[in-house]
């Protein structure tokens, strides 16, 4: 990231001056009056952007969105390459970096001392607390928007929903107590069932199931997270289990407990004839898997070192990250049409 001029980089999004202001403007003619950026500084700009509205976290929400959005028109009968997805994907990607954004300058104090997101660009002052929550709020007012004339009722509501339960709720429960990580789980899931009512304009039991599949895939998912970073929640303040009882028993219960059951979860498509025995066959082994490196997860009880600690910690959230995608993936190849 580049190194912007003082007097610009706390003003956020105004672009850095390359040089002193004589140089910038003099009286050797019309061209050395213009103001330039300095270099790199249209690189940061973006990169702050992309921070700000938390891009990755966004690009996941949006893979589970189409996975509702083509299984419930696989549902429907109708193909799902068509008009009304891109336009279900852009206002869910408004929407989900919106709340990013707001949870970005709520958090913002927090964020500040945490090493992990600390150079996060309104905690280090590079984008103001005022620009981060026009852009959040003009985010999910225009997602919202967007949503409304494309999709139905149902799916807008749904997803102002999400938002305010994920910003007014989760964000400001992770200070007080560690059932924020369950509450937050809710709008965490909220991709597939967006994606699905989107499609079929109702709330049916196999949009269920996939809310179900995203709920129950973050727990094990993030205690791995919370367990890599405990130290670094603990400097903030944040209530996550690990920090709350340090010596990980609590949380290894919660993830191994979450890993059983996502086992039978992950075959409710299969029972509700989304799809066929292929599936249920794939999902089965890609649960044991996720489930064995849970149970591997458990070592951090007896690990050496922190290093050691550190490592079932991170092979569990590398599988987490890679399960997810697969079961999608494999649902959506067998998905029976109707």
């Amino acid at each position: 990231m580049s190194t912007a001029h003082p007097a610009t980089a706390k003003d956020g999004l105004v672009l850095p001056l390359a040089g002193s202001a004589e140089e910038s403007i003099s009286s050797h003619g019309p061209a050395s009056t213009e103001l330039h950026p300095a270099p790199g500084a249209t690189a940061t700009l973006i990169g702050d952007l992309r921070e700000l509205f938390k891009v990755k976290v966004t690009t996941m929400v949006l893979i589970t969105t189409w996975a509702g959005f083509y299984l419930g028109s696989v549902n429907s009968g109708i193909s799902s390459v068509q008009r009304g997805l891109v336009e279900t994907l852009v206002g869910v990607a408004l929407v989900s970096a919106g709340a990013s954004a707001l949870n970005e300058a709520i958090e913002r104090k927090t964020d500040a001392k945490m090493i992990r997101t600390s150079r996060r660009p309104i905690a280090s002052g590079r984008i103001s607390l005022f620009q981060g929550l026009v852009l959040g709020l003009g985010a999910v007012v225009l997602g919202g928007f967007w949503l409304l004339f494309t999709t139905n009722l149902l799916t807008v509501s749904l997803a102002l929903l999400t938002v305010f339960t994920y910003v007014a709720i989760y964000t400001p429960l992770k200070r007080v107590t560690t059932l924020a990580t369950f509450l937050g789980a809710f709008p965490g899931a909220a991709g597939p069932m967006l994606g699905w009512t989107a499609a079929r304009g109702q709330i049916e039991w196999p949009g269920v199931a996939l809310f179900a599949i995203l709920f129950v895939w973050q727990f094990p998912h993030f205690m791995a997270i919370s367990w890599l970073y405990r130290h670094d929640y603990a400097r903030a303040g944040i209530k996550m289990l690990p920090v709350v009882q340090p010596d990980g028993l609590s949380t290894v219960i919660e993830a191994l407990f979450y890993a059983v059951v996502m086992i039978p979860v992950s075959l409710a498509p299969y029972w509700l004839g989304m799809a066929g025995l292929p599936y249920a066959v794939i999902a089965t082994v890609l649960g044991l898997f996720y489930l064995g490196y849970t149970i591997r997860f458990s070592r951090i009880l007896h690990a050496t070192g922190e290093t050691q600690s550190r490592m079932f910690a991170r092979d569990l959230l590398k599988v987490s990250v890679i399960y997810l995608p697969l079961l999608l993936t494999a649902l959506m190849l067998a998905a029976s049409v109707k």
